[in-house]
């Protein structure tokens, strides 16, 4: 029953974004995300929560507001893209798409080591595994299967689109290296809370959380390269994926030491992204509730 109401849903939704004008879409994804700002109290408050935790008294309450009421604008406007993604072709994807600093990522991948893409559920998410793979060559994601089996197979197609291999988060360390050393590209999300014992303990907007160590270990078992990559936007009709410089490991330092440090450096970098353009990161999801679990469960 409720993969069918999820369905009905997408569909009506999908036919909206493809039978209207841009301007009366965007009225009507605004409209909708107002709507479900107010009517879904449980993660308005974990966006406030997380707002509070990284920025505290630097940034005022109305700012705050406005931007949770943005994360919910953001992931409507995330999924028309998504809509118009499917069955899209490699000239088409990067019409829409520029990338700045893309020599950094090339001259990676001219030195023969592999490459480990990071990245965060922030801008586009999406839409930057379609335009890293449609630019530097076949990669491979690690994703959560959706609860809904009709909505994961619509997802999953999506997802699967110009040589993208999907790897189930389950036992994925293995998968990763047989990619890595067949010559593909790996991508990882590596900005959400893990648990206890899957996560390193980093410094997050000053705070403490967890952090996944999986591209640490990959880059430091197979010699691989770590690049950050964002994909923001201003219009949510052209994007621009922003490359930084790799993130090595340091050679010098016991492994244990050296991989931490890596992940310190992830989350560092995820941090100045975030920062740029705090209206565009996925405030809804429980970041540091590996710390501060007792906060997320106060009711606003």
């Amino acid at each position: 029953m409720k993969d069918r109401l999820y369905l009905a849903l997408f569909s009506t939704f999908r036919w909206i974004v493809l039978h209207t004008p841009r301007k009366i879409e965007s009225l009507f994804i605004k409209g909708l995300a107002r709507l479900i700002y107010f009517l879904d109290a449980k993660h308005r408050h974990i966006a406030r929560v997380n707002l509070d935790l990284a920025f505290g008294d630097e940034m005022d309450e109305a700012k705050k507001s406005e931007i949770v009421k943005k994360t919910y604008e953001n992931l409507l406007f995330n999924l028309a893209d998504f809509v118009r993604n499917q069955g899209i072709s490699k000239e088409e994807l990067l019409k829409k798409v520029r990338f700045e600093n893309a020599q950094i990522a090339d001259e990676a991948k001219k030195s023969g080591r592999p490459i480990v893409f990071i990245t965060a559920h922030y801008g586009n998410w999406e839409l930057i595994s379609l335009a890293m793979a449609a630019r530097f060559g076949p990669l491979s994601v690690v994703g959560r299967p959706l609860d809904s089996p009709v909505m994961d197979e619509i997802l999953r197609k999506n997802r699967e689109q110009l040589d993208i291999e999907m790897i189930p988060k389950k036992g994925a360390m293995k998968s990763l290296i047989k990619a890595l050393k067949s010559g593909r590209n790996v991508g990882l999300l590596v900005d959400q809370n893990t648990a206890e014992n899957e996560g390193l303990l980093i410094d997050f907007f000053g705070k403490e959380a967890r952090h996944t160590p999986a591209a640490a270990i990959l880059a430091k078992r197979m010699d691989a390269v770590v690049v950050p990559a964002f994909l923001p936007t201003n219009n949510h009709e052209t994007y621009t994926v922003t490359v930084s410089p790799p993130l090595e490991i340091d050679k010098k330092l016991e492994k244990e030491e050296a991989i931490a440090k890596n992940v310190q450096a992830q989350a560092k970098v995820t941090e100045e992204a975030i920062r740029k353009k705090p209206d565009e990161w996925f405030w809804l999801h429980q970041r540091w509730k590996n710390r501060y679990e007792a906060l997320y469960r106060r009711r606003a």
